[in-house]
C-alpha cells in the first residue's frame, strides 16, 4: 500500500480564487493609509505611492501563492515564503527611507 506524503504532493495550479484573494488583501491593506490620510496630516501618500504599494503587495502575494503551489515540502515552502517576506521588507524599507542609498530611496 502506498500513501501520499507531503514530499510527493503534486504541484497545484494557481487559480482565480488565489488571485482574487491576493487582490482583496492588497486592497484591504492599502485602505489603511487611505483612511489614515483623512484623519491625520502625518500620512501623506500620493497616487504613485499607492500604485507602487499595490504592485509591491500584489507581487509579493502572487509570489507567496506561487511558492505555496510549487514547493513540495513544508520546509521548502516555509523557507521560500520567508525569503519572499524578507525581500518585500527590504524593498519597502529601501523605498521608504533608503537603506542602501539607491536612486529610488525615499526620505
Amino acid at each position: 500500500m502506498t500513501t501520499m506524503t507531503d514530499t510527493n504532493r503534486p504541484a497545484r495550479r494557481i487559480g482565480g480564487k488565489q488571485v482574487l484573494r491576493v487582490f482583496l488583501v492588497t486592497a484591504a491593506i492599502l485602505l489603511i493609509p487611505f483612511v489614515a490620510m483623512r484623519f491625520t496630516g502625518e500620512v501623506d501618500w500620493t497616487g504613485s505611492d499607492f500604485a507602487i504599494g499595490a504592485v509591491l503587495l500584489a507581487g509579493t502575494g502572487m509570489l507567496v501563492e506561487l511558492a505555496k503551489a510549487r514547493l513540495r515540502t513544508r520546509k521548502a515552502r516555509m523557507i521560500g515564503i520567508a525569503m519572499i517576506a524578507l525581500g518585500f521588507v527590504f524593498v519597502w524599507a529601501e523605498l521608504a527611507v533608503g537603506l542602501v542609498g539607491s536612486p529610488f530611496a525615499g526620505a
